[in-house]
């Protein structure tokens, strides 16, 4: 364990190095809106030495006055060029914290206004610890909006009341007389004649609930306005839960289902019965075998559900899964974060941004973690190193280019679970671990790309993109061959493989935006290109020692690597799409979304055997896919929308008919409607119902005696409902939550499979995560989280032979936030449920959930 935190402090001390701390900036993981600008800001403190001998700044003064839009606040001080600032909105509530201040009024430590203007219910000023100034503003009908101004005086604060569709805004309120918190009322200066300047400042987003997305539409577009379901885990759903895993975090999401963890080191991503796609920052991830995915450098997940094929070209029915990534951030933030587990779990984190020059138009962002984990599960462990910088530079008033990468070393044992037994999986315990304590999975990922954005001018912009994956996996481990139900004797075979998978995929957008009559139109159209290389040798195949799943006794009989390779294989395609999308707005109420993508595919694949001639197979295809959509807002809050979706999957390889021809592409369609609800300015809801349909299927020939020939009439239906909540209930109380049910089954077959359910999907589902935070008094800042995840009965493979119990998994979590650090301790599987997560979907694969694991962790931020 020494050499796992010497390592941990060896990689937090040379980021450290790089880069000296500057003072506080608080959170988070991307900047918040621009405000307003406190022009030639001093600079801050670079080091942390420095800041701990900062003195702390003075607020003498606090006054209020109203102007023709609402009010002026104003804290009094000679060094408001000094503040740092950090937001939030909560409920009705605009909330700014300052650090490394103290009120210091003559009549008490706390400034309270009530009824300050129509629309502003109160103004407190007070300080929230020994150095830390808070100011609340609240709202009658939601968080006001706030600018801020440099006074004469001190830090101004334009205070304009939310106006709804109930309220009418007055031009002239009546005049509030000025408040002081000195009993000699100066005549206070008004900020209306100032120029606001730029002011950036760092600040979380409070709250579960995302009002945007990009994956639908590749535009930033509100979740209302999108005909389809797409739900936003963000980045605070993960830090509550104490998720590090991406499988694990859509838990959290309708529709999504879990079949483990592929061998213990892959994930698989399921929605609404079918397969799902990778995605980074609108890129496709081309790492099926890449290892578990990383989390520490991701701000949200956006998923979005069913077909996609009309932006992203091949990929299955099911969605696709679109991980954004943290951007450089204007003001110095810095990060550090520490993780202890159960099954000697360690777990480091550093994350770094600012500017690199005095004007800020070079930006930089460096995420890294390292990981050194046990398990449950005997001789099971890992380690993982992740490293991912990121650049932005401002090359012009209207262009930027963002350059990033990130490098993954994982090492970890391989692991395929426990097995089933009957129609049940077997009854063992389930740290037994049935493979050999040396075999081990070795995977080395790297990723670079960059992303051009122009704009022309207001209404047309350009952005082009770019990324080259690399991803280099061995695999040495005995196969699982068969097993005797009544003996338990499990046979194996040796087997040896690596390979090494190269990607370079770009993508060119164009976006307009212009009318025709009264009717608006944002238009996109664009192109993109991908190369896929894959290199693979296998071996040995032969027999290795069985072992028995009731009384294990390990061979230890470790085999050559190199020398057992017996079969190569290379495969390469290029994919080309072209494809246009129109978001139509017929009124404020009524809105198209229409698109079309043209696909043209090309690929080879070369096969040999050791002493044999090699084997070259080819094909090309095209396919086209549309989608249709439109959605009905009678009201603000409410969202009524249809859709048509498709999708398309190239058949690959050897896949042929009987007559030698490839097979056509397996081909997917969805009809979806649903509502969507704002059902408070901060908690919002959707509700779908699909029908879902996978065509094309390869199914036996039925008149053929040959059993390796295949005809294209199968059939896969997936039919559903799905309810979906996220958001703040009150100040201080957040939840997300989600329903689902799924009839997801084989439609058309020709083998005895019509009507069988789909593996590892459940019928019914559903999950509740949930957490308070005090909001005031001296326990301010602790928080409580409690989350239930039920999962039904599901098959544990397609032939439908063994069931996978339901079950019912309780987390729970404390947590404690103050100034500028926050001690958190999860606890997953409160009540040690034994259950299992999925299956590879055969009978040698099960693989068991966690038991009672404890999680402790303490982040700060400089």
């Amino acid at each position: 364990m020494s050499n796992q935190l010497q390592k941990l402090t060896w990689m937090i001390g040379v980021a450290l190095v790089l880069v000296n701390p500057p003072v506080l900036a608080e959170d988070s993981q991307k900047p918040i809106s621009k405000i307003s600008q406190l022009g030639d800001v001093e600079k801050p403190a670079t080091s942390i030495k420095q800041w701990l001998a900062q003195s702390l700044i003075q607020i003498t003064g606090v006054k209020s006055q109203a102007t023709d839009k609402g009010i002026e606040v104003t804290l009094e001080t000679n060094q408001s060029d000094k503040l740092q600032l950090v937001n939030k909105s909560e409920g009705n509530s605009y909330i700014v914290d300052i650090p490394n201040t103290q009120l210091r009024l003559p009549n008490g430590d706390t400034f309270r206004q009530e009824k300050a203007t129509p629309g502003i219910t109160e103004v407190i000023v007070t300080n929230l610890n020994a150095n830390t100034v808070r100011v609340t503003v609240t709202g009658e009908t939601g968080a006001p909006q706030v600018e801020l101004f440099d006074g004469d005086e001190g830090l101004v604060f334009g205070v304009v009341p939310t106006v709804t569709t109930t309220q009418t805004p007055q031009t002239q309120p009546t005049p509030v007389e000025p408040q002081t918190s000195t009993e000699t009322q100066p005549e206070e200066p008004s900020a209306q004649g100032e120029a606001p300047i730029e002011l950036v400042v760092t600040g979380e987003q409070g709250g579960y609930r995302v009002e945007q997305a990009s994956t639908a539409t590749k535009t930033d577009t509100p979740i209302r306005d999108i005909p389809q379901s797409i739900q936003v885990i963000p980045r605070e759903v993960l830090k509550d839960q104490g998720t590090i895993r991406v499988q694990d975090a859509l838990r959290n999401v309708s529709g999504s289902t879990s079949a483990g963890y592929y061998q213990g080191f892959s994930e698989y991503l399921s929605l609404r019965g079918f397969g799902a796609n990778l995605f980074r920052d609108g890129l496709r991830s081309y790492q099926d075998y890449g290892g578990l995915i990383e989390t520490a450098d991701i701000e949200r997940i956006e998923v979005l559900k069913g077909p996609a094929s009309v932006l992203f070209g091949d990929a299955p029915p099911g969605g696709l899964v679109n991980l954004v990534t943290k951007q450089p951030l204007t003001q110095p933030f810095y990060s550090v974060e520490g993780t202890v587990g159960s099954f000697s779990t360690y777990r480091g984190g550093i994350d770094l941004s600012g500017p690199l020059n005095d004007s800020k138009t070079a930006l930089y962002r460096f995420n890294t973690s390292y990981e050194n984990a046990g398990s449950f599960r005997d001789f099971v462990n890992s380690e993982r190193v992740f490293l991912a910088p990121r650049f932005k530079f401002a090359l012009g008033d209207k262009t930027n280019l963002t350059i990033d990468g990130s490098w993954i070393e994982e090492t970890r044992t391989a692991d395929d679970g426990t097995v089933a037994i009957g129609n049940r999986p077997a009854n063992l315990p389930r740290e037994r671990f049935l493979g050999e304590p040396f075999q081990n999975v070795e995977i080395n990922v790297t990723n670079f790309g960059y992303a051009l954005d122009h704009k022309f001018n207001d209404q047309w912009s350009i952005r082009n993109s770019f990324r080259a994956q690399f991803v280099n996996l061995a695999r040495y481990y005995p196969i699982r061959d068969s097993l005797d139900q009544e003996t338990g004797e499990l046979s194996r075979l040796s087997y040896f493989s690596e390979r090494r998978d190269n990607a370079y995929s770009t993508q060119m957008d164009v976006v307009g935006k212009f009318s025709t009559g009264s009717i608006k139109h944002q238009l996109l159209f664009g192109f993109d290109y991908a190369k896929i290389t894959e290199d693979g040798t296998f071996g040995d195949f032969e027999t290795y020692p069985s072992i028995n799943i009731f009384n294990p006794v390990y061979a230890r009989l470790e085999y050559p690597k190199q020398g057992i390779l017996n079969f190569f294989r290379d495969d390469t395609l290029d994919k080309y799409g072209f494809y246009i999308q129109d978001q139509i707005e017929l009124n404020p109420q009524l809105k198209l979304l229409v698109g079309g993508r043209f696909d043209i595919f090309e690929q080879t694949r070369t096969t040999r055997s050791l002493g044999e001639e090699k084997e070259e197979f080819s094909q090309s295809d095209s396919n086209f896919s549309p989608r249709l959509g439109i959605v009905y807002q009678p009201s603000e809050n409410i969202s009524l929308y249809a859709s048509y979706a498709t999708s398309f999957e190239p058949s690959f390889g050897t896949s042929r008919n009987g007559n030698g021809e490839p097979f056509k592409p397996e081909t997917g369609r969805q009809f979806e409607v649903g509502v969507k609800a704002d059902i408070t300015r901060n908690l919002s809801a959707t509700l779908a119902l699909y029908d879902l349909r996978k065509q094309n299927v390869t199914v036996d020939d039925p008149n053929s005696s040959d059993p390796n020939e295949q005809i294209q009439t199968g059939e896969q239906t997936s039919r559903g409902i799905e309810f979906d909540i996220a958001g703040e209930i009150t100040p201080g109380w957040k939840v997300i939550a989600s329903y689902s049910y799924i009839d997801a089954f084989v439609s058309k077959d020709t083998s005895g499979l019509e009507g069988r359910r789909r593996d590892n999907i459940p019928e019914h589902a559903a999950s509740l995560w949930t957490t308070y935070e005090l909001q005031a008094g001296s326990m301010q800042g602790l928080g409580f989280g409690l989350g239930l995840f039920f999962v039904g009965d599901r098959f544990g493979d397609l032939d439908n032979s063994y069931i996978l119990p339901s079950y019912v998994r309780t987390d729970a979590s404390i947590f404690y936030k103050r100034n500028n650090w926050r001690a958190a301790l999860n606890v997953r599987n409160l009540f040690d449920k034994t259950y299992f997560n999925g299956s590879d979907g055969g009978r040698l694969g099960v693989y068991y959930g966690e038991p009672l694991t404890l999680v402790g962790s303490f982040a700060i931020e400089f």
